[in-house]
This record gives C-alpha cells, structure tokens and sequence, in this order.
C-alpha cells in the first residue's frame, strides 16, 4: 500500500510539471482550462483549480513539489500547503515551503493543513491578523436540502463561538449517554443542537474554550499569534480580546526555555492531582494520537502504561487521548510507550511504528535561556 501511494505521490508531480508547462506554452490563459478539462474528463472548475496548483507548486513552492516527487505527499496533500500560502507574498510563500520541508512525512492532510496555518501565522502575523478581522465579515448561515427528507445547517462563525457552540453542544450529548440511552453521540449531538437552537432545553452551566497565549502578546509587546485547542492559531488582536472578557481565568503556564514545551501550571488553588491533569492537558493540548486533533478539554487522561500494570500516575506516564483512541489503545495488537520527554511511541498490530511529541506552545526566541 505505501508502495502504490509512493508512485501514484510521483505520478502527479509528473503531470504537475506537464500542466504548468502546457499552461506556459498555451497562446492565451482562456483555452488552458478548457483544453485540460476535455483531455482530462473533467470540469473547467476543477480544470483552472489544477493549474493554478500547478503554477504556484513550480513556481513558489519548490520543496513542496519536491515531496511530491520523492513520494512523500501526493497532490491533495500538497493542495493544503497550495491552498494556505495563496493569500501570501512570494517571499512569505518561499519561507513557509522551505520550513515545512521534511515536516511532511508521515502527516495526513488535516495535520498538513494545521502546520503550515501555524507556519503562515508565523511568518506573516500582521497579515494573519487582517485576513482574521476580514473573514468575520464573511459570517452567515446556509441551509442546503439533501434527499431523503434532511437537510444541512452550516454557519460560518467566528472561531471562539463555533467553539464555544460545539462544546457545548458535545458536553450535554456526552452526559445523555447511559444504558437506556439507544442514540448514538452523533444523535444526540444533532437533537442537543436542535434543541438549544429552538429553545427547547434549559440553559446550561457555560461553556470553556481554552486559548495559549504568551504573557508578552497579552502585554503588547509583541503580535506573537496565540493558539485556540482544537483550531490551531489565532492573532494576537483576537486572543488579547478574548483574554479582557470579563469571564476569562488566566492561568500561568511555564514552558522549556529550550523545547517551549509545559513544564508547569499554576496550582494554587488545586490539589496536586487536579493540577497534574491540567499540566497534562495544557502541554498535550489536543488527543496525542497522530492527526487527532480533539482538544484535551473533550478527551480523556490515560496513563500509557496501565496503573493496574504497575504505571505511575506522573506526567511522563500521563498522555490525553480521545475516547476513540483510548479504546482503540486497549485494541489487542496495539501499544503505547511514553519516554520522560513525553513522546508517545505507537506500535500497531503489524509492527508499524509512529511517534507523537508534545508540540511546542510557542516558536523559539531570541532571548538567552534563564540558566
């Protein structure tokens, strides 16, 4: 299988090329699409989305292209890094393809997407920050007829309030679960929605969401983007506006001078295994299984080696998995090891290994560690 999806990743560089050739080549851009779309079978729209990919891949992302033909990610992954370096400069283009080079393997497309968002944000905050306050003009809600007597809702939101929505909305659906209960969390999720949108149900205790922010953004001395558990970045503007809301705790969090990994969470109010399942849950931040992105607040706490089994309770032996993935771990065949640097080794029942390191809450910094 790795094979196949190895020369089918080169096949595409081959027509990569061979698009943007074609496209230099053509006369006028008006036929380019058209022509493509018959050679092709396929439609102008899709047509003009390929060569655009293939212009941007061979002109503004040379190392992404050359994943591709190592065989290291195909064109729909290479289409998410396309896609989040359109809005940039070319400069800032080259900067992002050249920090994610070797970053890619072993990524699937949503994790792919959510580096190099990470990466934009980065190398161009300020016009993260403006194209965030742009989008929120965009907000609205679609109502699309399907057959089969459904239909679906989708609202474009401002990220901290869909959030702050679902969660909620997964909070009640999990605590109607039971024995007598025969929908699934998917149902009730969809009733529970229905529900609060009809104002059928009666207010619930409020909702958290959870954003990482460093002490310098939040004082303005810089526009260092902040990071929303389960989203990825947001700009510094956002996370400072979100942190003055008269509801918001703000908890102090140390981090490695040298990994910008948690170390430490402010325990004064709690006893020490309340803050130990904070730590845990700030330094994961989302399920630790590779391309899991549910936030920790939604996921449980598992001790990697069964505490039956002689597994410590401390934090090089804590990791948060999602309720799937925690089944799926106690799966036979499967196996977790975690080292004292908190990376989490995967063993699948055939052989196969992966690894899963706690990511960095912040990029690295100019300033000399403090000791």
């Amino acid at each position: 299988m790795r094979d196949a999806e190895a020369a089918r990743s080169r096949a595409d560089a081959v027509q990569v090329r061979a698009m943007a050739r074609f496209a230099a080549l053509s006369e006028g851009p008006r036929g380019v699409a058209a022509e493509i779309a018959l050679t092709l079978a396929t439609t102008e729209h899709r047509a003009q989305r390929m060569v655009a990919m293939a212009q941007a891949l061979t002109t503004r992302l040379p190392e992404t292209l050359a994943a591709m033909e190592t065989g290291v990610i195909d064109a729909y992954k290479a289409s998410k890094i396309v896609d989040a370096t359109n809005p940039l400069s070319d400069e800032h283009a080259a900067a992002v393809d050249a920090a994610m080079a070797g970053r890619v393997d072993g990524r699937n497309p949503s994790s792919i997407r959510r580096a190099v968002v990470r990466q934009v944000a980065h190398v161009d905050p300020g016009g993260h920050a403006e194209r965030a306050r742009r989008r929120r003009l965009d907000r609205r809600v679609q109502l699309v007829h399907q057959d089969d007597a459904m239909s679906t809702l989708i609202a474009d939101l401002p990220t901290e309030t869909a959030t702050a929505i679902y969660t909620r909305v997964d909070r009640i659906a999990t605590t109607l679960r039971g024995h007598t209960e025969t929908r699934t969390l998917e149902q009730l999720r969809a009733d529970v929605f229905a529900e609060l949108c009809l104002g059928h149900r009666q207010s619930e205790p409020r909702t958290e969401i959870f954003v990482h922010v460093a002490a310098t953004t939040l004082a303005e001395a810089d526009d260092q983007p902040a990071e929303l558990s389960g989203h990825g970045p947001i700009p510094a503007w956002l996370a400072r506006h979100l942190a003055t809301n008269p509801s918001s705790v703000l908890r102090k969090v140390v981090t490695d001078p040298v990994t910008r990994t948690v170390r430490d969470v402010g325990r004064t109010r709690y006893r020490p295994p309340t803050a130990l399942a904070e730590l845990i849950k700030v330094r994961d931040r989302e399920c630790r299984m590779p391309g899991c992105h549910r936030p920790t607040h939604l996921s449980d706490i598992d001790h990697t080696t069964d505490w039956a089994h002689g597994g410590t309770t401390a934090a090089d032996n804590l990791t948060s998995l999602c309720r799937r993935h925690h089944q799926l771990k106690n799966t036979p065949g499967w196996h977790l090891h975690q080292d004292t640097t908190g990376t989490l080794h995967i063993t699948t029942p055939t052989r196969q290994h992966h690894t899963s390191q706690p990511q960095p809450l912040h990029p690295p910094t100019n300033l000399p560690a403090p000791f």
